[in-house]
């Protein structure tokens, strides 16, 4: 058994922080609707999605054998991607997660490893070394697929919702209750969430410890590299990624209590089946298709379809933009340990220089909570001042926003 080199543990550890990203970058996935229909308060929210986050990382791991055994083809000598290419791929992947973090964009964070991985790898071995029929059928395909799917199911949820509770004359709809539902379904998603994306990063060490030597071609992730992982993209989900958890609760529709129910439920739908078959999607394109649906399934609601176009282009660039990072930091790790050096110091730099670009535009989860109040909340139950009567009191009343 060879011993654990520093390029190893570099990874390991680049690896994990990459995690960290995608939890507080993917946090809106599962609770940005149930945030802004007001079923759940926002701290509470990011806690229980960390939880189910935790949780769900232990329930599969196909889909980190997609990422450790399909992507990059095995050579004689076994697979041809090498610890330090994969460190170069992941530094590719964190900055553009930031980039858009910073930007708000619910990108993928699934397709920035992707990309990162694939571009540094072909800089360092060659385009023959990635195998672009599992990349198209299980990665490319699914990306197509998936958001139309979820979206398709959360328009018809969201009609036959409201189909069910349509309104009779002088009595309640029963939508309220919409609301409690989506703590469940919401939650469903975290622990889903859970189940895809935090295989991803499982497959990468495990990738990167077959590279070294010290697992055997073709086998899944060991159980610490599984908790790790686990408790990484949990205690990043638990931060709270309120840019993105913006723009999905109120950037795309205004989102009622049956709409964050539907598309909550189609979201967890598509990905557990998903991660059963292997499939390595985004999990945040499908969290959008499903809002998207939602709102045109809803009599009455508007799709702002520029910010709509916004995401849109930020999927299109995510794997193409993270293979082009990935590869700069590929090319200046082949220069060896000066190289790798470089990469750590370029990148220091670079995140350094973004969160310092955040803090200009600081975004909480108070700043959440203004805007949801600016945009009306449906559910959200307010007391009027109290009305003078004929005795000198008054009465309240409730008004539904």
């Amino acid at each position: 058994m060879p011993e654990f080199s520093l390029i190893i543990v570099l990874v390991i550890a680049l690896a994990l922080i990459f995690d960290f990203t995608n939890g507080f970058h993917d946090t809106a996935n599962a609770m940005a609707t149930p945030i802004a229909t007001g079923a759940m308060k926002p701290k509470v929210a990011v806690g229980v999605a960390a939880i189910l986050n935790l949780v769900g990382a232990f329930l599969s791991t196909e889909v980190a054998r997609t990422v450790s055994g399909g992507i990059i083809k095995e050579g004689d000598g076994g697979v041809l991607i090498t610890p330090e290419l994969i460190f170069a791929g992941l530094i590719g992947a964190i900055v553009w997660n930031l980039v858009t973090w910073l930007m708000g964009l619910p990108s993928s964070s699934s397709h920035a490893l992707f990309g990162g991985l694939i571009g540094a790898t072909i800089i360092g071995v060659g385009t023959q070394a990635v195998d672009y029929n599992v990349v198209a059928a299980k990665v490319i395909l699914p990306a197509l697929i998936a958001p139309l799917i979820a979206g398709g199911v959360a328009l018809v949820a969201t009609r036959l919702a409201y189909t069910i509770t349509r309104r009779d004359v002088g009595k309640p709809d029963g939508r309220g209750g919409f609301r409690y539902a989506q703590i469940f379904s919401s939650s469903l998603v975290a622990l889903a969430h859970g189940t895809n994306d935090a295989q991803k990063t499982m497959g990468v060490i495990t990738l990167t410890l077959i590279a070294g030597g010290f697992q055997a071609v073709g086998s899944g992730p060991t159980f610490w590299v599984i908790a790790a992982c686990a408790l990484a993209i949990a205690i990043g989900t638990y931060t709270g990624g309120w840019r993105i958890i913006r723009t999905m609760g109120t950037g795309l529709t205004e989102i009622k209590p049956a709409q964050g129910f539907a598309a909550e439920t189609s979201t967890a739908a598509t990905i557990l089946a998903s991660s059963h078959l292997g499939f390595a999607l985004s999990t945040t394109q499908v969290a959008s298709g499903s809002v998207i649906g939602s709102g045109l399934g809803r009599r009455g609601s508007t799709i702002r379809w520029g910010m709509a176009g916004r995401i849109a282009l930020g999927w299109v660039m995510t794997l193409p933009a993270s293979a082009i990072m990935g590869a700069f930091a590929a090319g200046l790790a082949l220069l060896g340990p000066v190289g790798i050096v470089l990469d750590m110091v370029i990148g220091t730099i670079v995140i350094m220089a973004l969160f310092r670009w955040s803090r200009r535009n600081r975004v909480t989860h108070h700043t959440l909570l203004n805007d949801i109040d600016d945009a009306g909340r449906v559910v959200n139950i307010k007391k009027t001042p109290r009305r003078p009567t004929r005795h000198g009191r008054g009465d309240r009343r409730k008004v539904s926003l």
